[in-house]
């Protein structure tokens, strides 16, 4: 399966494009944003939990990345609700389920072999939060491949972005608008690298996670 593979063109999905496809487990489905590959694969997803669903224990080889939408994600006994970002290196494992049901964001098989972190961040806690040129930023994760944050804009900012790698934008709150095009909350965007932007907010303001990043 191949979908958004290209990585050296503009690739969207809006929230209003969203195909929901069931996955091996019951109560879980998946929107492809994008992917290579079939059950096991390279991939960025949306995956819904309904309450009481439960993967079986697995590993990653590639690692994977999680940022909580809303609901409440588990792994075994941790509970991690809206607004966790969560980082499991290549080789790690985890039984992943809900009792009460959660949206997550998240990212299969894309880290590269020497990442061993295992990162934990409460976005809800406004301590990891810091101000910078007129926005609010909170740093999730950076190291030489990737720099991983969410950016809080007031209403009606301009974001000017020079772009020299591969970037992801999720629209987590508000609205975007790039080139005349609307974004609204749920739409995800990637940008290929040496992209130049001039990112538009909207009247209510937005939140955006922002991935930077180098193919592994």
């Amino acid at each position: 399966m191949l979908i958004n593979n290209d990585f050296t063109e503009l690739a969207v999905v809006k929230n209003n494009e969203y195909q929901w496809h069931s996955s091996p487990q019951v109560g879980i489905e998946r929107v492809y944003l994008d992917r290579i590959g079939e059950e096991v694969a390279r991939a960025t997803s949306l995956v819904r939990f309904a309450a009481d669903s439960i993967q079986p224990r697995h590993t990653h080889d590639g690692g994977e990345e999680i940022f909580v939408l809303s609901g409440t994600f588990s792994e075994g006994d941790k509970d991690y609700p809206a607004g966790y970002y969560l980082r499991n290196p290549p080789g790690s494992e985890h039984q992943p389920s809900s009792r009460t049901g959660a949206l997550i964001f998240v990212k299969l098989r894309q880290m590269h072999s020497d990442d061993k972190s295992i990162i934990r961040v409460n976005t809800q806690n406004h301590a990891n939060w810091i101000e910078t040129q007129g926005t609010q930023r909170c740093p999730l994760f950076s190291n030489h491949y990737e720099d991983v944050y969410l950016q809080r804009f007031p209403a009606n900012n301009v974001w000017h972005c020079e772009l020299e790698r591969l970037t992801e934008l999720l629209v987590l709150s508000g609205d975007i608008s790039i080139e005349g095009e609307h974004y609204d909350e749920g739409s995800w965007i990637r940008f290929p690298a040496d992209s130049s932007l001039k990112i538009c907010i909207g009247q209510q303001g937005a939140k955006l996670f922002v991935k930077h990043y180098e193919l592994a």
